[in-house]
């Protein structure tokens, strides 16, 4: 055993420090490095993480056209990138609501962003929003009678939806069919403004009478536009579309049979990404938003408020206890 290994010699912590000290100086670029590299994995994967949590997901029924200018708009004012998932023509509004129920317990969505009510309020029934401010409505269209002007002057026009069924309509009708979206929720709204009785007498007559069934409201318009329908029952904004195009139509005045139509946007329980959903929940009711539906005809009207014509006001806690009923008796009725 050499003198310096011998166990009587004291412990001098001076040295070891010292041989420590020059571990230290001649690995200084090994560890050096290994920290600097271990920082950018650190920071890069804060940033990712950042960046994962600036998206918001939307299922959105509002009409592509208007909904993603306003969508990109968001995401340059916030940074907060959209994703959209939008529904089809022909079933409006129903497919997505039944895939965020089938999300309910793992949701996908943040934000539900729909240009009609009734969904909305099923949803809402069924606890798929959040229990706080949950969802809020904002501007509105409205259902309408909708003729073309060269084949019936306005004063011939029916004034009351009831005469659709009268046998010099027949065959001269459009209308979306009457299971999904806004044609849906007023035919829903007529059963109970003039009760079960006269309601699937008048639905009969009217399937008798031979009306243009097609797969949503703007392809009913065109048919009256292109004169191959009379007229046709159809929403505000589709017959805007079509008169912009110089089509020879004119919609009716509303009445107490015609129905208003607000968009609706909730947040979904349990959110993914709810500080994105919250800011988009926020700026699609703002002033400014909704004053440009209008001005794209999106919208009829920033406020149902303004309107003076009296018009249908459903009783929607009645709607959606009846909602199965009224569907399944529209389906015997209208597919055939």
């Amino acid at each position: 055993m050499s003198k310096d290994e011998s166990p009587d010699k004291p412990y001098n912590w001076r040295e070891n420090m010292r041989r420590f000290e020059m571990m230290l100086y001649h690995s200084f670029p090994l560890w050096l490095g290994a920290l600097v590299f271990f920082i950018f994995v650190y920071v890069d994967l804060v940033k990712k993480t950042e960046k994962a949590k600036l998206i918001v997901i939307v299922y959105a029924s509002q009409d592509q056209i208007f909904a993603e200018p306003i969508l990109a708009e968001f995401t340059k004012q916030t940074g907060i990138k959209v994703r959209a998932v939008y529904d089809s023509e022909a079933v409006k509004t129903v497919g997505l609501a039944n895939r965020l129920l089938a999300e309910r317990n793992h949701p996908q969505c943040d934000v539900f962003w729909s240009n009609e009510e009734l969904r909305t309020r099923q949803l809402a029934a069924q606890n798929v929003f959040r229990e706080t401010n949950g969802g809020a409505a904002f501007g509105y269209r409205s259902r309408r009678l909708v003729v073309n002007t060269n084949l019936l002057p306005l004063a011939a026009a029916p004034r009351s939806l009831l005469e659709l069924t009268n046998a010099n309509w027949r065959g001269k009708v459009a209308l979306a069919y009457p299971l999904f979206g806004t044609t849906a929720t007023h035919f829903i709204a007529l059963r109970q403004h003039w009760g079960d009785a006269r309601w699937q007498e008048w639905c009969r007559a009217l399937a008798t009478n031979k009306p243009f069934l097609v797969d949503g409201n703007s392809m009913a318009v065109k048919l009256v536009a292109k004169g191959e329908a009379w007229l046709g029952l159809t929403d505000s904004d589709d017959i805007a579309a079509e008169q912009r195009e110089g089509a020879p139509i004119a919609a009716l005045p509303l009445t107490d049979e015609s129905l208003l139509i607000p968009n609706t946007v909730a947040v979904t329980r349990n959110a993914p990404h709810p500080l994105p959903a919250q800011k988009l929940f926020e700026f699609l009711q703002r002033p400014e938003i909704v004053n440009q539906l209008v001005g794209q005809n999106a919208l009829e009207g920033v406020t149902h408020m303004n309107v003076t014509a009296k018009t249908l006001e459903p009783d929607w806690a009645r709607v959606l206890a009846e909602l199965d009923a009224t569907t399944a008796k529209l389906k015997e009725i209208f597919l055939r």
